[in-house]
This record gives structure tokens, C-alpha cells and sequence, in this order.
């Protein structure tokens, strides 16, 4: 499915372009300013992560580490790194961001081999993992070892624990580790009413990119290795990777900050309300069709072509693809900051 910005930024309202775009929590700035005083150990041996560690541990378990990264593809590619051999390979869905989104990087930076696979909502099935081992042993083909999920997927889906857990069991049962692509991670477990714990360790996965940035962080992500047993060397990794801050206490006191409370519930809870609201008023208008489930943070319209023209004539809208009735399929996202004013806006702009 193709993606592309419609118009140009400085023109248009980018309210609902992408979670990105929201600003940082006053919460986190206030825990910045707080971390801002006197002289701390660089390269995280300072307090902030160390309460960050702590953390970690007390909510994936006393084995759990953790590693601040700048970025989301940054803590993807490290994570993975760890549960490759350098003639490993990688199970993914075809619409993944680490397939689609990250420049290669997994690629060019992380000499990762991906092996996507077709889906018709962006969730990998046990069937899509077996139907990659036929590869093992063959000297001629990368050796599946790990999988990697994207939960909430690029498609605004859910995995289910159930369904998280079964493709742990088989993943593992045949070797291979499991990374969760966590970079919505927040809305995810906000959705499903469950801690982060209930659909990552709880069910198996070995490593988790914990994504903060799109939840009201600024430029905080981390790769948690759940599992060390499976992950090795992510220390280094991130270093290699260009991954590792000299003055981490200000990644880290901003995670402590978002995950140490239930700040990252309360952002995301509000994003998904949003987005239920925003696709319950959108579909009222003539001729809009929702597509899929309205779960978390993105809603995805299905919106006659001139519809289409008029909101992009007033918003940086992303077409996500086009429906075999020729309509136009929106992406729109939702993020912590979202008022109503702006959804009144939004839909009066669509409404005409």
C-alpha cells in the first residue's frame, strides 16, 4: 500500500498527519528541566537511568535490561541485531515499518535480511512463520531466527495476547527469538486494557522497541531485552549503531517520567478516544465507509474522491490507498494533544 504526503507543510494543517506531530508532555518537560542541574555520569551512569533500570526490571522481570535510543528505527535495528546471527534473517509483515518505513536502515546498518510476508491486515500468523522454516538448514538461504511483530500494527490492528502468545509459542518452539515493534506499544496495551507486561513479557516476547516519542515524549525510545538469554551484545550494538547518548540521563528521565506513572495510559487513552470519535463522526457523512476497526490512534476513511480534495485542500493528509471503487483511503492519526475543536473542524472541513 503506498503512503505519500499530499500537499505542502507550511501551507497546510498538519494536526492529523501523523502522531508525530503533537508536542511534548509539560510532564516531561518539566522532568527534563529537573534532570538539568548540577554535573551526572554520561553514557548512563546517572540516577535518571538508573531509576529507568529499576523500572524495567519491575515491570518485564528481574532478568530485563534496558537501552535509551534516540529513535524508533534506531531501537528496531538494535533490537533485532541481538537476535541475529550475522547469516539470520528476520520474519516480518509485508506492511511493517521496518519493511516499509526505515530507509533500509535494517539493512544497510543492521546487515539485517527481512522476509516479509503478505497480509491482509498487517498481522503475521503462526502459518506465515512455519511457512519461512523451509529455509533452515539450507546453506543457500538466510536462517529464519527471529520474528518481529508491530503491535498496533501500520494498519491501525490489534494483536490479541492470545494471538501474540501463539506466535511466541511457535516462534520459539522452532527456535527462533520474537522482537515486538513497540512504537505504539502505549496504545496498544490503553486498547486492550492491559499493563505493557501483559502482551510483551507476559507472552513471550525476548526483546521490545518501547516506543515513547509518538506518546509525548521528545526523541526517547529504548530497546528492552526481555530475554538475554536470546538478545546478546545489545550494549555494543547500540554503541556500533550510533544509538548511545553521552548525556543519557535526559533519554532516560524522560521514560522514567512517561512509564514510571501512568502518563503514557492517560496520553494514549485520550489519543484512541479521539480517533473512535473522529471515525464515529466521519462516518455520518454521505458516502464515508470506516475501514477496519477504529482500535487505537489511527482511523483509516474511505472517502469519495472529492471529499478527499477538500481536506487535503485544508490538511497534510497521508492516502494510504485507494479503494476498488476508486475512493480514496485516508490515513488520519490521533495523538494526546488532539482536542475536540480540532475533530469539529476536521469533519466540517470533510462535510463541505
Amino acid at each position: 500500500m503506498g503512503k505519500q504526503p499530499v500537499g505542502a507543510t507550511e501551507q497546510l494543517d498538519a494536526s492529523f498527519a501523523s502522531d508525530n506531530v503533537a508536542g511534548v508532555s509539560p510532564e516531561i518537560l518539566q522532568a527534563l528541566t529537573e534532570a538539568n542541574t548540577a554535573a551526572a555520569l554520561p553514557y548512563g551512569g546517572d540516577l535518571q537511568t538508573s531509576a529507568l533500570t529499576d523500572w524495567a526490571k519491575s515491570e518485564f522481570g528481574a532478568q530485563a535490561e534496558i537501552y535509551p535510543v534516540f529513535n524508533g528505527t534506531g531501537a528496531n535495528v538494535v533490537g533485532l541485531q541481538g537476535l541475529l546471527d550475522r547469516w539470520g534473517a528476520t520474519i516480518c509483515s509485508m506492511q511493517a515499518h521496518v519493511n516499509n518505513d526505515e530507509g533500509a536502515a535494517p539493512e544497510r546498518v543492521g546487515a539485517l535480511k527481512l522476509l516479509p510476508r503478505p497480509t491482509v491486515d498487517g498481522k503475521l500468523r503462526p502459518a506465515d512463520i512455519t511457512a519461512e522454516l523451509s529455509a533452515l538448514g539450507f546453506v543457500h538461504a538466510a536462517q529464519p531466527q527471529a520474528v518481529t511483530i508491530t503491535q498496533s500494527t501500520e494498519l491501525g490492528t490489534l494483536y490479541s495476547r492470545d494471538e501474540l502468545a501463539e506466535l511466541a509459542e511457535t516462534a520459539h518452539s522452532h527456535g527462533l527469538g520474537v522482537h515486538i515493534d513497540g512504537a505504539r506499544i502505549s496504545n496498544a496495551a490503553a486498547a486492550l486494557g492491559t499493563s505493557l507486561a501483559g502482551i510483551t513479557s507476559e507472552i513471550g516476547a525476548d526483546v521490545l522497541s518501547l516506543g515513547a516519542t509518538k506518546n509525548g515524549a521528545l526523541a526517547a525510545e529504548a530497546v528492552v531485552v526481555i530475554n538475554p538469554d536470546r538478545a546478546r551484545g545489545t550494549e555494543f550494538i547500540r554503541k556500533f549503531s550510533m544509538q548511545l547518548a553521552s548525556k543519557q540521563r535526559f533519554l532516560s528521565a524522560q521514560l522514567v517520567e512517561l512509564f514510571g506513572t501512568e502518563l503514557w495510559r492517560k496520553n494514549a487513552e485520550h489519543a484512541n478516544a479521539q480517533a473512535a470519535k473522529l471515525g464515529q463522526a466521519l462516518a455520518t457523512l454521505e458516502g464515508v465507509n470506516i475501514t477496519g476497526s477504529t482500535v487505537v490512534n489511527a482511523v483509516f476513511p474511505e472517502v469519495p474522491q472529492e471529499m478527499a480534495a477538500r481536506i487535503q485542500s485544508a490538511y497534510l493528509a497521508h492516502v494510504w490507498d485507494t479503494a476498488p471503487s476508486g475512493n480514496a483511503v485516508l490515513r488520519l492519526m490521533c495523538n494526546w494533544q488532539t482536542t475536540d475543536a480540532q475533530l469539529d473542524a476536521l469533519v466540517a472541513v470533510a462535510a463541505g
